[in-house]
């Protein structure tokens, strides 16, 4: 596949996933950034999602190892997260073959403003960032069923990913925020994985501008990872609240143009 990129836009790229990297790695919703950039430039909606994929796993890669040094990265449990989140993304990819992603939107617009309600008025519980290891066998069973749910999700739909996984590692196991944001990119890079796996095999990932993105990707993602080690909760659920309320504003214009239209 051979699209002509110039040296502006490539440029112009780099700097969308640089952002996308740092936001992607507090709160999620990196998305939100690259893939509407990919698609303003001009590619093919299925060269962008598969290049958008291809440069994404570097960010969330890199995210995953920055929290790890920080010891907020409980090993164990993602030892079970880590592959039921790969196959949940396999499942959900499969699952694009009998329905339309299209019709999720309502229903995650709705999951989305409870997003917001809920970090609007959690309470910070007790600080447990850090080693210090979730109660077992409950937490893993949990922990598995939130990664194959909403590793399916990703692979189906996507569209705040990072965010409802971050919600549920912290009120499921009652993980601070930050921790909640290190249990997510365990999640996050196993359903890129898969994705980007299915996405090569089809050929629809144009590494010649993936590849420079995901340098940029990684830059922003490495540092976000490092903003919210620093930064604690307080710093993730501002960020987070950000990028729901874009979220909601992205699908709910989706939405609004479907019904409309129809």
């Amino acid at each position: 596949m051979d699209l002509d990129v110039g040296a502006l836009k490539l440029l112009l790229l780099c700097l969308a996933a640089l952002s996308a990297g740092f936001v992607d790695a507090i709160a999620g919703g990196g998305g939100l950034i690259t893939l509407p950039a990919l698609l303003t430039a001009g590619f093919p909606a299925h060269i962008a999602l598969g290049t958008n994929k291809g440069q994404s796993v570097f960010g969330s890669g890199a995210a995953l190892v920055r929290f790890a040094r920080a010891g907020l990265v409980d090993k164990q449990l993602a030892k079970v997260t880590f592959p039921f989140g790969l196959m949940g993304a396999f499942g959900g990819a499969a699952l694009v073959l009998l329905l339309r992603p299209e019709v999720l939107k309502p229903l995650v617009l709705v999951l989305l403003i409870a997003v917001a309600v809920f970090l609007a008025f959690r309470r910070t519980p007790p600080k447990r960032d850090g080693v210090e290891p979730s109660p077992r066998p409950r937490a893993q069973a949990i922990g598995a069923l939130i990664a194959l749910c909403i590793g399916t999700y990703d692979g189906f739909f996507g569209p705040g990913t990072g965010t409802f996984l971050i919600v549920a590692f912290s009120s499921l196991l009652g993980h601070g925020l930050a921790r909640a944001s290190a249990d997510a990119k365990v999640v996050n890079f196993a359903s890129n994985l898969a994705s980007v796996a299915l996405f090569a095999l089809k050929g629809v990932v144009l590494w010649k501008v993936a590849l420079p993105m995901a340098a940029a990707q990684f830059t922003g993602a490495w540092l976000g990872a490092h903003v919210a080690v620093k930064g604690g909760d307080k710093l993730v659920r501002i960020v987070v609240l950000g990028v729901v309320a874009a979220l909601v504003l992205k699908l709910g214009h989706d939405v609004w143009g479907t019904w409309t239209a129809a």
